[in-house]
C-alpha cells in the first residue's frame, strides 16, 4: 500500500510540476478563451511558431526588396525676383512667395556604390534632390543622367554600407505572376501593395516616347513613382511610373518600365550621360487597314496581313530627306526588321547607330524600294510643363 501511493505521489508531483512550467511558459496552452476581469470572454489565437508565416504571404520578398527602395525629397531655390527687394514693389505687389516647391517620390538602390535609379519626373528641375534610406540615414544626391523620353534618371549618393536591390529577368515575366509594388505613395513612409501582372508590351499610351509597359492592378499611387515592382523572390522587374486614373488615385491600372529597358538606360547614362539614339527626321502614322489596301500593300506574315508605318511628314534636310523617302511612303521594315506599327519604328530606329549607314525598305506607288539611309542623333526632347 505503501508503494503504491508513494508512486501515486511521485506521479501527481511530476504532473503538478509539468502544469507550472506550461501555466508559466506557454499559458494559452491550458486555455482556449480568455475571461477578462469585466466577464467578456475572448478567443485568443496561439502564437505562430518561430520563423513560419502563413501560407499565401508575401513577406519574405517585401522583407528582401524594402530596404533598398528609398523616398527622394526634391525642392526647388527661392524665386529671386530680382524687384524682391524693391520697396515699391512690395508696396504694390505685397511680399514675393518664398516658399520652395516640393516634391516626393521613390527610387532604388541598384548598386553598392551608390546608385539610384528613379523616374525623371521625379527630380526634373529640381535644385536638391534629398534621398531618404528605409533604416533612417539622409543624403544628399547627384544626378548621373536622366533620360526623358523613357522618364528614367539614375542618381548617386555618398554613402556606404547600401543595401542593394536584385535586378530580376522580365523575359520569365508573364500575365497572372504576382508582383509588389513599393515606394512612398503621398509621402506616408514606405508602403508595400500587391496584385498581378495585368498585361505586358503596353504601348502607344502617350506616357513616354518610348513605351513597353508592365502593367499591373498593384495600388500604385502619386509618390510612388520611381519606386519597385518586384517578383515574389523581391527581384526587381521594373519602376513603376504612371497610373491610369480619373481621380488621381489608384484604379488598379499601373504601369511600370521593365527592368531591361532601365538597365539598357542606366548603361548608357554611367557611359555617356545621355542615352544615343538614332534619329531619321519623320512623321510617321499607323497604317490602318483600309489605308493599307488602298496601297495594295503586300501580305506578310503567316496570317497574311498589311503592315507598315504611312510617312505623312518628312523633315527637309534631315537623314530621311536625303535618302530620298516622300511622305506617303510607307516603312515596312528597318534593316532585316519588320515595321508593324509607330511604335516599332521608334524602337528600331532609335536601335540604330548614329553615322553608321542603314538599309530601309518602304513601298511606294505599288512597289518595294530598297533606300540607304544615315541616321543622325537623335535630339533631345523639348521641356514640356507637367
Amino acid at each position: 500500500m505503501k508503494r503504491i501511493w508513494s508512486l501515486f505521489s511521485q506521479w501527481v508531483t511530476v504532473l503538478l510540476a509539468i502544469w507550472f512550467v506550461v501555466a508559466t511558459l506557454q499559458p494559452e496552452w491550458l486555455r482556449g478563451t480568455q475571461a477578462s476581469l469585466t466577464g467578456m470572454t475572448l478567443l485568443q489565437a496561439p502564437p505562430a511558431a518561430s520563423g513560419s508565416r502563413p501560407v499565401g504571404s508575401l513577406s519574405a520578398p517585401a522583407q528582401k526588396a524594402s530596404p533598398a527602395v528609398v523616398s527622394i525629397n526634391t525642392s526647388k531655390g527661392k524665386n529671386n525676383n530680382p524687384h524682391g527687394q524693391d520697396p515699391w514693389f512690395r508696396f504694390f505687389y505685397g511680399e514675393p512667395d518664398e516658399q520652395n516647391p516640393a516634391g516626393l517620390g521613390s527610387g532604388v538602390i541598384v548598386s553598392p556604390e551608390g546608385h539610384i535609379l528613379t523616374n525623371n519626373h521625379v527630380i526634373e528641375d529640381a535644385d536638391d534632390i534629398e534621398v531618404v534610406l528605409s533604416d533612417g540615414r539622409k543624403a544628399m544626391a547627384k544626378v548621373i543622367g536622366t533620360d526623358p523620353d523613357t522618364d528614367l534618371a539614375l542618381l548617386k549618393i555618398p554613402l556606404t554600407n547600401l543595401p542593394v536591390i536584385v535586378l530580376g529577368q522580365t523575359q520569365d515575366m508573364q500575365v497572372g505572376d504576382v508582383v509588389l509594388a513599393i515606394g512612398n505613395p503621398f509621402g506616408v513612409g514606405q508602403t508595400v501593395t500587391s496584385g498581378i501582372v495585368s498585361a505586358l508590351g503596353r504601348s502607344q499610351l502617350g506616357i513616354n516616347t518610348f513605351e513597353n509597359f508592365i502593367q499591373t492592378d498593384a495600388a500604385i499611387n502619386p509618390g510612388n513613382s520611381g519606386g519597385a515592382l518586384v517578383d515574389v523572390n523581391g527581384h526587381l522587374m521594373g519602376i513603376n511610373t504612371a497610373i491610369y486614373s480619373r481621380s488621381g488615385g489608384s484604379m488598379g491600372i499601373g504601369f511600370a518600365i521593365p527592368i531591361s529597358t532601365a538597365k539598357q538606360v542606366m548603361q548608357d547614362l554611367l557611359k555617356n550621360g545621355k542615352v544615343i539614339r538614332g534619329w531619321i527626321g519623320v512623321e510617321p502614322q499607323d497604317l490602318s487597314a483600309e489605308l493599307a489596301e488602298s496601297f495594295k500593300l503586300p501580305l506578310v506574315g503567316p496570317n497574311a496581313l498589311r503592315s507598315g508605318v504611312v510617312i505623312s511628314g518628312v523633315l527637309q534636310n534631315g537623314p530621311a530627306a536625303k535618302a530620298g523617302i516622300r511622305p506617303g511612303d510607307v516603312i515596312i521594315r528597318v534593316g532585316t526588321q519588320p515595321v508593324g506599327n509607330v511604335s516599332d519604328l521608334l524602337n528600331q530606329v532609335a536601335n540604330l547607330t548614329p553615322g553608321v549607314p542603314a538599309e530601309l525598305v518602304i513601298w511606294r506607288q505599288q512597289a518595294q524600294l530598297s533606300l540607304r539611309l544615315t541616321p543622325a542623333e537623335r535630339p533631345s526632347p523639348k521641356r514640356q510643363a507637367r
